[in-house]
């Protein structure tokens, strides 16, 4: 006799939910690789942050809906229905991940861990001189359900990802990162202040409403960044 775990009563819905998602539906429809994709899209339009011209950075990139948006947004606008058809893109995106990004026309993707030297040297490499628009962090680590651990795992990407966004981001540019509600979270609010003139915290319908992330937003640095 088979018996049901509690595990594969959780998969089982969990699977429902994914199906019957509409934002996975809309991203079915729409072309994108994932629903994150709308997380991104319902940010950019309450503050404005994607333009043509750009040099943006999408870290945690895979599977790459949040940089589909951004070619989308940098793509000529005889570009066919939803910005897809290839050709040279009005901005520049450079995408990083630890896990091989399926080809998007147009994107720099570099395989490797953020956490790491000499990924971080290559990521920098690829910027050259250039000053940097936006910073956009999706990144999550493996979460071990024992919080001290997690919000410590948590807070050292935000803090690698305000390092990248000081040395490289425009005074003007911003940065946005997945956080999570739970310890840690108010000193991490607290971390982006310190750092950005204007700091949001946003949680797009499009994320799960039974999840604890959330986004941080930081607009135009207090200090260094690139004229």
């Amino acid at each position: 006799m088979k018996v049901q775990t509690k595990s594969k009563k959780v998969n089982k819905a969990w699977l429902h939910d994914h199906v019957h998602d509409t934002y996975v539906k809309l991203a079915q429809k729409e072309g994108y690789r994932s629903r994150a994709a709308y997380k991104l899209i319902e940010i950019d339009e309450a503050l404005g942050l994607i333009k043509p011209g750009q040099l943006v950075v999408d870290l945690g990139a895979a599977p790459g809906a949040w940089s589909q948006y951004i070619r989308r947004k940098f793509a000529p606008k005889d570009a066919g229905a939803g910005g897809a058809a290839a050709g040279a893109l009005n901005g520049t995106i450079i995408a990083l991940d630890l896990v091989e990004l399926q080809f998007i026309e147009g994107v720099r993707f570099i395989v490797g861990d953020f956490r790491e030297e000499s990924v971080l040297a290559q990521l920098q490499e690829a910027v050259g001189d250039r000053a940097v628009d936006v910073v956009l962090s999706d990144m999550a680590p493996n979460l071990s359900g024992i919080d001290s651990t997690d919000s410590a795992r948590i807070a050292n990407l935000v803090e690698l990802a305000i390092e990248f966004s000081q040395a490289h981001l425009k005074k003007e540019g911003a940065l946005v990162c997945k956080v999570f509600h739970g310890s840690g979270y108010s000193q991490l609010v607290t971390l982006f202040k310190q750092h950005f003139r204007t700091c949001k915290a946003i949680k797009p319908k499009a994320s799960r409403e039974k999840s604890a992330e959330t986004f941080l937003v930081g607009i135009g640095l207090k200090s260094q960044g690139i004229s």
